[in-house]
């Protein structure tokens, strides 16, 4: 297992190599430069002055291993456009804000629809099944934006409950939790529906059936146990679309999260805000995939054994 780990810590690795140099290029691949983005009709000698600062003016493979060197030391940079401003201290202002809105909101989601997908695997081919597939069809469906819309309409216009932007109090978290709470729903009640499905096809199930187990008892031990194992997969995952899956509901709510800083720095081409967020969000996937692997070969012991072999 050992061995197991240290492989995927060093496929992580690569795959963090890989994601921050695609990045790098592409930013540096779009027309213009930073300096000039954010500051019109600069003179060019301080333009040339401030080029010359943030080491723009070296040929771009010599940036990009001088980038490369800063990572190695734990320094993700400074902000262009908020000079004296680390992208560390943007993390650690930033995010959470967004753990605590997207936190509650996958746990909730996740609850909710793990027990709409087994209660409608369970009705299965009724119209409570019917239901919560087309409940789950339609939160899978409708964009974000409209969802964030028909709540602010409907609980800050029509019924003036919730306030409609800003960060001042618990209240103001309500309307973007539930916002973002519909996708998980959505999706965990589909995946655990499918999953339960599956399972109840087993021929386990249908000896357990034979030897006269109850239904309660069968479900409890032997339906839910199986399950829930994909679905740890989906969960552990989900953990990095708090902070990256956030962007669009922190700028309709004006929450100061970690979502609307990185939309913010990608408009105003604030190079190392966006790298150094980039890569802290390609390390909480890789870590949420490593996290997943471990949990499945803890629980499954098919999974160790075919690591062992």
């Amino acid at each position: 297992m050992i061995r197991f780990i240290l492989r995927r810590m060093l496929y992580m690795l690569l795959v963090m190599l890989a994601v921050t140099t695609i990045t790098f290029f592409l930013l540096h691949a779009i027309p213009g430069d930073p300096i000039t983005a954010m500051v019109q009709d600069l003179p060019e000698e301080t333009r040339q002055n401030y080029m010359a600062a943030y080491g723009f003016d070296k040929p771009l493979v010599k940036q990009y291993l001088l980038y490369l060197r800063q990572l190695l030391t734990g320094d993700l940079g400074s902000s262009l456009r908020y000079p004296g401003r680390k992208v560390a201290d943007i993390v650690a202002n930033y995010s959470p804000v967004s753990a605590l809105v997207g936190g509650i909101a996958l746990l909730a989601g996740a609850a909710l629809g793990l027990v709409c997908g087994i209660f409608a695997a369970l009705k299965r081919d009724t119209w409570p099944d019917r239901a919560v597939m087309v409940l789950a069809l339609l939160g899978t469906t409708i964009p974000t934006f409209v969802i964030a819309s028909l709540l602010q309409y409907a609980l800050t216009v029509t019924w003036p409950v919730f306030p409609t932007t800003g960060y001042k109090g618990v209240r103001y978290l309500v309307l973007p939790t539930l916002c973002m709470c519909v996708g998980p729903l959505a999706t965990y009640a589909r995946y655990m529906r499918s999953s339960m499905l599956d399972v109840m096809n087993q021929d386990y199930i249908l000896t357990a059936e034979a030897k006269g187990l109850s239904d309660r008892h069968i479900i409890l031990h032997h339906m839910l146990r199986n399950s829930f194992l994909p679905c740890i997969t989906m969960l552990c995952v989900s953990v990095a679309g708090i902070f990256s899956g956030s962007f669009i509901v922190e700028s309709i709510f004006s929450l100061p999260g970690l979502g609307r800083y990185f939309i913010s720095a990608i408009s105003d081409r604030d190079y190392f805000v966006v790298l150094g967020l980039n890569v802290v969000l390609t390390g909480i996937y890789v870590c949420s995939i490593l996290l997943s692997d471990i949990l499945l070969m803890l629980l499954d012991p098919r999974i160790r054994s075919g690591v062992k072999e």
